[in-house]
């Protein structure tokens, strides 16, 4: 219970800030806000596909995005639940919770976004429902300017690093799929198994029986 109760709480945590920048921010630079100094920014974006802003272009790929999120979250809290009942490792079932919950945030945009938050609805979209734009305000732009001429290739262009913005679920997924990576050789090692008790026979001996 504790596992479905951490995930429910990235959920409560991501929802309370995409609801905080819905309405108190205005979309884009115009409602751009400074956090600490240039390095990292509060920036309302609507993302109408999956990470990094890749979409299917063509009229039902949004929902057919939504489903597949819908279905991997259902097969994620099995996986969960199968691991609890075999006592897996509580780091990769603590890092799955992560995953669970930052699935179920941005899932939650998907559904039911389009239907309730004014201007979150796909352009387009043939039904509301389903069709909900995710909500995305971390910014971090660690790097920004003209790199230098003497890199090949990129040198003179304008370049932003860290230019993706992402939200709190996103940040849940990152960490919980980190720490599994990390930590897969701890996560999936199969317990040392307990050597016999020793006996004072060995198998080839025979007990005899001396009598008088």
């Amino acid at each position: 219970m504790k596992f479905f109760l951490a995930a429910l709480g990235v959920i409560a945590i991501d929802q309370t800030v995409k609801l905080l920048v819905h309405y108190n921010m205005e979309l884009g630079i115009a409602g751009e806000v400074n956090v600490l100094g240039d390095w990292f920014r509060l920036h309302y974006l609507l993302n109408p596909g999956m990470a990094f802003g890749m979409k299917l272009d063509w009229e039902w790929g949004k929902l057919l995005l939504t489903m597949f999120r819908f279905a991997a979250t259902i097969g994620i809290g099995y996986y969960i639940c199968l691991l609890i009942n075999r006592k897996a490792h509580p780091g990769l079932i603590w890092s799955m919770a992560l995953i669970l919950g930052g699935a179920v945030g941005n899932l939650i945009d998907s559904i039911f976004y389009g239907v309730y938050l004014e201007g979150n609805l796909v352009p387009g979209a043939p039904t509301p429902w389903f069709h909900g734009q995710v909500i995305d305000m971390l910014y971090f732009p660690l790097y920004e300017g003209v790199l230098p001429d003497w890199i090949p290739g990129w040198g003179g262009q304008y370049f932003i690093f860290f230019r993706p913005v992402f939200n709190i679920a996103d940040s849940a997924i990152f960490v919980g799929v980190a720490l599994i990576l990390l930590m897969q050789r701890r996560f999936f090692s199969e317990p040392e198994e307990t050597a016999p008790a020793e006996s004072g026979y060995t198998d080839t001996e025979e007990v005899t029986t001396h009598h008088p």
